[in-house]
């Protein structure tokens, strides 16, 4: 959710400028590493607990603003055939706000059905699926290898990142997402039919 449909590096920029607008920030630019607080304890120790409170303090996660085109893709996403789309969303470890906030994000930008669609978790490798859209660069959990292909989607935290040719990039949403599902589902189609021959 948070990179992929809501704009969080954006909103923690703008919030920790104006919350402490004397301090040293990191422009979306110079954005490295998919925990900003690493990069701004690297910055300056004390920095570090300033710009968690950002994303703590009431109101942060309900305020982000979406990702150019997001909320159209998951529209036709979700209305394509043979697709199932969820939001998985991992809250930060100090949920007092975050969790009602993802909740009534969902529900104001893409409506009542897609709260029904919002899986939380702090480990997406056991969540079951055949593709995960994400901008964090490494999925780690309990599952050595998930069930889904990781798609990294192109965040100012990860752009400068070089992936092997095993893996996929969404540019952004007005990149070709229909063609990496299109040629997902054509992948399981084929090893569905292989798996019956097989036990033919």
């Amino acid at each position: 959710m948070d990179g992929v449909l809501a704009d969080f590096e954006a909103g923690l920029l703008r919030g920790f400028r104006r919350r402490f607008p004397g301090e040293p920030h990191v422009p979306l630019d110079e954005r490295r590493g998919s925990l900003a607080s690493e990069q701004y304890r690297a910055l300056r120790p004390d920095l570090e607990e300033k710009v968690v409170s950002v994303f703590e303090a009431p109101g942060f996660f309900l305020d982000l603003e979406p990702i150019p085109g997001a909320l159209e893709a998951m529209r036709e996403m979700n209305d394509m055939q043979d697709t199932e789309v969820f939001i998985c969303t991992s809250p930060p470890e100090k949920y007092d706000y975050s969790v009602y906030e993802k909740y009534c994000w969902v529900e104001k930008h893409l409506g009542p059905q897609f709260v029904e669609r919002i899986i939380l978790t702090r480990d997406k490798t056991v969540i079951l699926g055949d593709l995960l859209i994400d901008d964090k660069d490494t999925i780690q959990g309990q599952e050595e290898t998930p069930s889904w292909e990781h798609i990294l989607f192109t965040c100012c935290h990860n752009q400068h990142l070089v992936l092997p040719p095993t893996r996929r990039r969404l540019l952004s949403w007005s990149d070709d997402w229909r063609e990496i599902i299109d040629s997902k589902r054509a992948a399981v189609q084929q090893d569905q039919t292989g798996l019956g021959l097989l036990q033919e």
